[in-house]
């Protein structure tokens, strides 16, 4: 059975590479909206569930006879309820390092897989604590490049390590992919396709 990350993000591929496990990358394009009314972990956890099933759907058209499990992964920050995503450009990154500064905030991992029948996923999360953050610190962290495809306008695998003063929970869900968690998940999903696998030979035979 294939392994395919639905994902485009540099940072999942490297990690997903570490479970030693073959795959291929296959991008969607998923519309991240939040719902009026959805709580942060909801919503996390339906880009996620969403991305799977879009990457599954692609890769069917494309491989019709080929079975093959897909892993969906989004990330949000959040301070209370206010969901920072990826900035829109500089004035939208400067309104989350306010946001973040000198204070604790939420990060959100949610990871889902799937093969077109079974489906499993899991929410991670991690509080990170910031500094508080000068305006010339925000200013040349923003020119280095780094803040601009990253949920909550920051990478802490980057140069935003040295804002961090305290982190509780898993590291790897603030960066993107929990290893831990996503080895699980397709652990389980390989055993329930083999037992629906091996009950469809049964009934046959």
């Amino acid at each position: 059975m294939e392994l395919i990350l639905a994902s485009a993000s540099p940072r999942r591929r490297e990690l997903l590479q570490l479970l030693d496990r073959p795959f291929q990358v296959l991008v969607t394009h998923i519309p991240e909206e939040r719902e009026f009314g959805e709580s942060p972990t909801a919503y996390v956890q339906r880009l996620a569930e969403t991305k799977a099933a879009a990457g599954f759907a692609l890769w069917q058209q494309q491989h019709p006879q080929q079975a093959a499990m897909v892993i969906g992964s989004d990330t949000i920050v959040t301070v209370d309820e206010t969901v920072l995503e990826k900035p829109q450009d500089e004035a939208d990154y400067r309104r989350m390092m306010a946001l973040l500064s000198d204070r604790k905030h939420a990060v959100l991992t949610a990871v889902a897989v799937t093969d077109g029948t079974h489906q499993e996923v899991a929410v991670v999360s991690a509080s990170v604590t910031f500094k508080a953050l000068s305006e010339a610190e925000i200013t040349n962290y923003w020119l280095s490049g780094e803040p601009h495809d990253k949920a909550g306008g920051y990478g802490i695998q980057g140069r935003a390590a040295k804002f961090v003063t305290h982190l509780e929970g898993s590291y790897l869900a603030v960066v993107g992919l929990p290893l831990y968690e996503t080895e699980q998940l397709l652990q389980a999903v390989e055993r329930a396709h083999a037992a629906a696998s091996s009950t469809s030979i049964s009934k046959g035979s």
